[in-house]
C-alpha cells in the first residue's frame, strides 16, 4: 500500500459514489463545461492547435460529465476515441462524433459507441488520453470504477514503450492529498488530473 494511506479503495470508493449521487445537477453541469475548458486547453498545448487524436469517455450521471469535453475537442479538429470493453478486461476503441449512436455494453454497464472497433494499435496516433476515476491523490495512485479495464491499457503501453500523456477526471472534492488511496502491484499511478478547477499536474511514478 501506498505511504499514509489508511482506509481501503472500496471504502474510499464508496464515499465518493455516495457524494457523486447526492451531487445537484446544476453544479454537476457546471463542472463539465469547466472540464471542456481545461481539457480542451490541455489539448492545445499538446498539438499547438494541429488536428490529433484524443481517447476520452463519456461520463454520465452521477460522474464528471464529459459530453461538453467531448463537443469541444471535435470543435478543435480533433478525433475523439471512445472505449469498448472486451474481455479479458481489454479496451478497443471506436470513433466518436455528436452524431454517433451509442449501444450498452455486452460487459460493464456503460454505454459506447457503434462502429468499427479500433485495437491497441491505434494508440501509437493518440496524443492523450482522458480516463475515468473516482478519485486520485497526488502522488497519482487512482481509484477507477473497479473493472480494472484502465490499469490493463495502462501496463500495456508501459510494455509497448509508449509514453502516452494521461489524465484522469474527477471533481475537485476527488482530489486528494499525497498517499490517501492505498496501490497495489497491478495498480498503475496517473501522471495528471483533469477537475473543474484545472488541470492538475501529479507526482506520478510507475
Amino acid at each position: 500500500m501506498s505511504e499514509g494511506s489508511s482506509e481501503t479503495k472500496e471504502a474510499i470508493r464508496a464515499r465518493h459514489r455516495e457524494r457523486r449521487a447526492a451531487a445537484d445537477p446544476g453544479r454537476r453541469d457546471e463542472a463539465g463545461n469547466a472540464l471542456a475548458v481545461h481539457g480542451s486547453a490541455w489539448a492545445e498545448t499538446l498539438t499547438g492547435g494541429t488536428p490529433s487524436t484524443f481517447c476520452a469517455y463519456l461520463g454520465v450521471v452521477p460522474e464528471p460529465p464529459t459530453l461538453p469535453l467531448l463537443q469541444a475537442l471535435h470543435q478543435q479538429g480533433h478525433s475523439v476515441l471512445l472505449p469498448v470493453c472486451e474481455p479479458g478486461r481489454r479496451l478497443s476503441w471506436a470513433n466518436w462524433t455528436p452524431a454517433v449512436e451509442f449501444v450498452r455494453s455486452r460487459f460493464a454497464p456503460v454505454l459506447e459507441p457503434a462502429g468499427p472497433r479500433l485495437d491497441l494499435e491505434v494508440m501509437a496516433t493518440v496524443s492523450a488520453l482522458f480516463i475515468p476515476a473516482t478519485a486520485v491523490d497526488r502522488s497519482g495512485n487512482r481509484i477507477g470504477q473497479g473493472g480494472g479495464y484502465y490499469d490493463v491499457l495502462l501496463a500495456a503501453l508501459a510494455a509497448e514503450g509508449l509514453e502516452i500523456p494521461v489524465a484522469a477526471i474527477v471533481f475537485d472534492s476527488e482530489l486528494l492529498p499525497p498517499g490517501s488511496i492505498p496501490a497495489e502491484a497491478f495498480d498503475r499511478r496517473v501522471p495528471a488530473a483533469l477537475t473543474p478547477s484545472g488541470f492538475v499536474p501529479l507526482a506520478a511514478r510507475s
